[in-house]
């Protein structure tokens, strides 16, 4: 063998296949690379590998002739391997090889110029009685020539590069307005690609296949055919999926083309590896296209169905053997077989679903596939790699091969599957689209196929949850959790242990079975006729609600939900749901409420689960379309809901009547209508709210079709002794169970159920004894204790149920930054009469506002208001307007005369006003008339239920609209429920929405990881399904760099992972360039990431509709984009030579 030294003059993934032959034929390598490509692992490959060209210059050294000879020269290399696109079908760089002494591995140059040049190439083909696709006659020097010879050869046409293949420079123009956008930008293209920008034009087939014949020829006139490849799974021209031998084409098609291939290479003695390409359309006409005279991309499938080394056999050809020399062992043609089917995918960093998009940026996760039948050709892909936009987006070329092409199919699809990459977009559920769809199986796609088959574009994106869950975690370990505003770095947590129970055991029969059997009413006979006591336990939504600021994560509670619901099948109700759990899973847990209620519904199907209704809000602060509350209702129950307990803020009958009625329309559950008490009833001055207002207010509800009747004493205001003239009052007046639910702020309430239950209340909320007390519900367990060997009493296992407190207890050290602060009971709550839930948010919503060393006087304040507004009964949502003003008064040093005396000067809180306006629904007694003019000025109230003035939703209509806005980018089907968190919460909605994206389900990451991040060396377990867990440990976090990003280290399952940060507590400011505002249509951005190569216009250019604009470059593949309409341009924002990102504003029009 003469060669025995051979330059590489080409880059990653096809440099790699040649190096890896050279290195079979124990040859000596040499590889080129630019300075933006040092990190490609081509580099590393060879024997020897060099830097061309200057620091700032990426791509152009690899089409520098001189410069690469030079160096072949210099390090004694006898033949330098073009590869395919660069340099590989440029005859001039063949010519000076030769001059060089140096061979070129390849055909010779007169063979390249005969063929090589698609024009010579054409005028050989009609020489040889090829049929040929009609063109142009004139060379296209400019333009107008252009315009000229397109009209004589008839439109459409397809616009091409003289020198280049794979897509570069093509266009398919379809009238002279067409040509003139595309002539310039095709030109610069093929320069770009090829150093050559001589164009043509020829007739566009519509809708062929193509096929392509591997040629292969000796140096002595021996040349074969290694049979065909269909090529016709292309967008923009460029091959995306190929299949050798060709699926569905008749074998006399097929004998055409390898004659046809055999003759135009003969004509012109060819002599080295070539591919000769044809269009083949729907009636069988065959139609010569090109000759590549170079090894193609998708060369890969031939040697698998033949079994014949292509590469090695280019350079055992150009080292002078013949095809029948044992180092090539290709003898005659009927010795030439192929054994089954292979297929080719091109793995690249494109967004399918962004047209395709190249994305650019660091690898953080790469795991690529193997096994039988296939085949991986990579470039530079690695962890930790960097994707350039100057270069190609291939990633890796994975090839199948099975005895049939169902079987290449399968094999494909799998390994398809088994890749991992991430930190840019890839197209490979695109290819899995592709393989799979019929009309590929049945080898009947044609040069359209991908543009005309929509369904492709129905991509189910990559979950990504190790990735995403990884990134979460790092970015609390770099910049913490934003909701947890003060760390105790000594805090040593301990393990809270779930309670045992037999996860083969069936469900016990509870509650919710017997909801199932009986219906509502006979449910609730059966409850009204039970002597026993019955509990609610409200750890799961209230209690945490008052004790932690509703902070509790699904998490924690789903650990311990299976084991409950087997160990205490007796409990009543559960309550999981409702209030504020709802806007705070989504704002500040980063949760779906309504993946925590099926959850929790899988894990608890027996007994019956409970939760908060806002009679006119549903779970939100505002009033809303009727139609809207009832399909919330209607979802809740479809869910897991049974028991509604449904209230209004300012006890209206009125507005809670709604509600009832969706709960007997809509569903099976039990509709809970709740009086929310204030006062003191025993106290003969409090003539607003006394006994005789409660007792018509629960007959009023009864009548309106309430189940029950819920006593909710949100502030723990109701006396032992007054829960007694309550409770019998209310048993004599209705005839239907009640249920008294009570905060435990004074410390009294237990006596309060004690007197409650002996007057013969129904059922008692109570909470398990780690969340109980305070703020909170009663303790459940001690609850239990109390009522031991009375009549009423409800036995529990103790030990059991002492063990769940115990879990609790343990579990809630993880929430202390969530804490009130209150230590004891405070007799207080009588004055001020702050409701629990609100009391343990107001201190931190004080503190926040620097109000947190005159939280007396927000009390004080609190209490004040309460009286300016009339005596309000304060829950949610009114509580928080009575909390919001006290806060504001604080503030501002206002007194209750200052309001009087000169409101009119004054901007009232807009909860303030809403509520004056009556927007909560009208208060018992009306409003202070004179307080309300004051705060109102000159708005008009109304009288009416808010919801009454909102036009109902158009859920047909404004559904399809959401799913079409935030189906994109999300990984699971949007739902009704998504559209119904987003009509009641839409900015934290949306925000909620985005962090999904961004960081999947992270409900699913333990609590402390969550809330704190994680200890160096330390090791987490992440759940993302039953049977699939993640092992994650923190190796290291690294000093920032200049633009202020950390480096966290993990092993993930062992496999080392990095997540790049912004250290957010350095107050470095990232330079970013401006994004365009999608509303203003004088804006005109970048369509997509790259460089902004050319810019085309100034400031005060006049420009018509469809004028370019400016060109973006990325992956070698140009972008005019133009004027959308006629105007002047007022700005050109960046300059040539920009690295823009999507959106980023370029140039603005008058």
């Amino acid at each position: 063998m003469k060669i025995k030294k051979i330059l590489v003059a080409n880059r990653s993934e096809i440099a790699i296949r040649v190096l890896r032959a050279c290195a079979e034929l124990n040859i000596s390598t040499v590889a080129i690379y630019t300075y933006e490509d040092r990190y490609s692992q081509h580099r590393n490959k060879a024997d020897e590998s060099y830097q061309i060209g200057e620091d700032n210059d990426p791509l152009k050294p690899y089409l520098d002739i001189e410069e690469i000879v030079a160096l072949a020269k210099e390090k004694n290399v006898d033949a330098i391997h073009p590869g395919y696109g660069f340099l590989s079908e440029n005859s001039e760089f063949a010519r000076r090889c030769a001059e060089n002494d140096i061979i070129f591995i390849g055909p010779d140059p007169e063979v390249m110029d005969a063929l090589g040049d698609k024009i010579t190439a054409k005028k050989i083909a009609v020489k040889c009685n090829v049929p040929i696709i009609k063109s142009n006659k004139k060379s296209l020097t400019s333009l107008k020539i252009a315009v000229s010879e397109a009209n004589t050869i008839g439109y459409p046409l397809m616009l091409k590069a003289a020198s280049g293949g794979g897509g570069r420079g093509m266009r398919v123009v379809r009238n002279d307005k067409d040509l003139e956008q595309n002539f310039d930008s095709a030109k610069n293209e093929a320069l770009n690609a090829f150093g050559d920008d001589t164009m043509f034009l020829e007739k566009y087939v519509e809708n062929p296949k193509h096929i392509e014949v591997q040629i292969v020829a000796d140096r002595h006139g021996n040349i074969r055919h290694l049979y065909e490849r269909d090529c016709s799974v292309q967008r923009r021209h460029q091959k995306v999926v190929e299949v050798a031998p060709s699926y569905n084409v008749s074998d006399k098609v097929k004998e055409a083309l390898y004659n046809y291939a055999i003759a135009i290479t003969s004509e012109v003695n060819y002599n080295n590896i070539g591919t000769v390409e044809f269009l083949v359309d729907q009636q069988d006409h065959i139609y010569f296209i090109e000759v590549n005279p170079r090894i193609q991309v998708e060369h890969t499938v031939t040697e698998m169905v033949t079994g014949i080394d292509l590469v090695k056999t280019q350079i055992f050809i150009a080292g002078g053997y013949k095809l029948s020399d044992q180092q090539i062992k290709i003898y005659e043609q009927d010795s030439i077989k192929t054994y089954g089917f292979a297929l080719q995918c091109r793995l690249t960093t494109e967004d399918p679903e962004n047209n395709f998009t190249p994305d650019y940026g660091n690898i953080t996760t790469y795991r690529s596939a193997s096994g039988m039948g296939i085949r991986l050709d990579a470039g530079s892909i690695y962890q930790g790699y960097n994707v350039s936009p100057f270069f190609d987006s291939m990633l890796v070329k994975v090839s199948a091969h099975g005895r049939t092409l169902d079987g290449a199919v399968r094999k494909m699809t799998r390994a398809l599957k088994e890749f991992r990459i991430r930190g840019v977009k890839t197209n490979i559920h695109f290819l899995q689209n592709v393989i799979k769809h019929e009309t590929f199986r049945d080898g009947k796609v044609t040069v359209n196929f991908i543009e005309n088959t929509p369904a492709l574009f129905e991509i189910k994106l990559p979950q990504d949850r190790t990735s995403k869950a990884v990134n979460f975690l790092a970015e609390v370990i770099v910049n913490g959790n934003s909701d947890v505003k003060n760390i105790d770095a000594t805090k040593i947590f301990r393990n809270a242990k779930v309670p045992k129970y037999n996860r083969s055991d069936a469900y016990p029969k509870g509650t919710k079975d017997l909801l199932t059997e009986l219906g509502p009413e006979a449910f609730c006979q059966w409850l009204k006729e039970d002597k026993k006591i019955h509990y609610t336990d409200t750890t799961m939504r209230d209690a945490h609600q008052s004790l932690l600021a509703t902070r509790m994560r699904s998490y924690d509670m789903l650990k311990v939900a299976e084991s409950f619901a087997k160990n205490h099948p007796n409990t009543f109700s559960m309550e999981v749901w409702g209030g504020a759990t709802f806007d705070v899973c989504l704002r500040f847990l980063h949760e779906s409420p309504w993946t925590r209620l099926r959850e929790l519904r899988k894990a608890v199907p027996n007994i019956l689960f409970q939760m908060l209704l806002r009679g006119s809000n549903a779970v939100g602060y505002k009033a809303y379309p009727d139609n809207l509350i009832e399909k919330f209702v209607e979802k809740s129950w479809e869910n897991g809901v049974d028991i509604f307990r449904i209230f209004d803020s300012l006890n209206w009958v009125k507005a809670m009547e709604p509600s009832i009625n969706y709960v007997r329309n809509k569903t099976g559950g039990i509709a809970q209508a709740a009086i929310s008490y204030t006062g003191d009833i025993l106290d003969p001055k409090q003539t607003k709210y006394n006994l005789k207002y409660y007792t018509q207010l629960a007959k009023d509800l009864e009548n309106a079709g309430a189940h029950m009747i819920a006593i909710k004493d949100m502030a723990g205001l109701l006396k032992p002794y007054a829960a007694t003239e309550l409770v019998s009052a209310l048993k004599d007046t209705v005839n239907i169970p009640i249920h008294l639910h009570t905060h435990d702020t004074s410390s009294l309430q237990t006596t309060t159920y004690l007197k409650a239950i002996e007057a013969g209340v129904d059922v008692v909320d109570v909470a398990l004894g780690g969340l109980s007390g305070l703020t909170s519900q009663p303790n459940f367990n001690s609850v239990i204790e109390m009522m031991k060997g009375q009549e009423r009493a409800h036995d529990f296992e103790m030990n059991s149920l002492n063990q769940f407190s115990n879990f609790w207890e343990d579990t809630r050290e993880m929430y202390y930054p969530f804490e009130s602060g209150l230590k004891a009971g405070t007799a207080e709550v009588y004055q001020h009469e702050i409701p629990g839930g609100q009391y343990s948010n107001l201190r931190p919503q004080a503190i926040a506002l620097g109000l947190g060393d005159r939280f007396d006087d927000v009390k004080k304040m609190y209490a004040q208001v309460n009286t300016m507004f009339g005596n309000l009964i304060k829950v949610t949502p009114s509580s928080k307007v009575v909390g919001d003003m006290a806060i504001f008064m604080v503030t501002n040093n206002l007194t209750p005369e200052d309001v009087m005396e000169r409101g009119e000067t004054i901007s009232f809180p807009e909860s303030v006003i809403n509520f004056f306006k009556g927007d909560l629904g009208q208060p018992t007694g009306g409003f202070p008339k004179k307080l309300q003019k004051i705060i109102l000025k000159n708005k008009e109230p109304y009288t009416d239920r808010p919801n009454a003035h909102l036009k109902p939703v158009d859920f047909t209509k404004e559904f399809a609209a959401f799913k079409k806005k935030f189906q994109q980018g999300f990984t699971r089907a949007i739902e009704m429920e998504d559209f119904l968190s987003y009509m009641l919460y839409p900015k934290v909605f949306e925000k909620a929405h985005e962090n999904y994206k961004l960081y999947g389900n992270i409900a699913l990451i333990p609590t402390k990881d969550f809330f704190f991040g994680m200890k160096l060396q330390e090791e987490t377990n992440i759940t993302l399904e039953p049977g699939k867990t993640i092992i994650v440990k923190l190796l290291s976090v690294s000093i920032p760099n200049d633009e202020g990003i950390r480096t966290v280290f993990f092993k993930v399952n062992g496999e080392n992972r990095f997540v790049e940060i912004f250290d957010t507590s350095l107050n470095i400011k990232k330079v970013e360039n401006v994004k365009i505002d999608a509303e203003d249509t004088n804006q005109i951005g970048a369509p997509l990431q790259g460089s902004l190569y050319k810019i085309l216009v100034k400031k005060g250019t006049t420009v018509k509709e469809n004028d370019p604009l400016f060109v973006i470059e990325a992956m070698k593949m140009e972008t005019t984009v133009t004027a959308h309409k006629a105007g002047k341009i007022k700005s050109v924002i960046l300059a040539e030579g920009s690295m823009v990102k999507q959106n980023d504003l370029v140039v603005t029009m008058e």
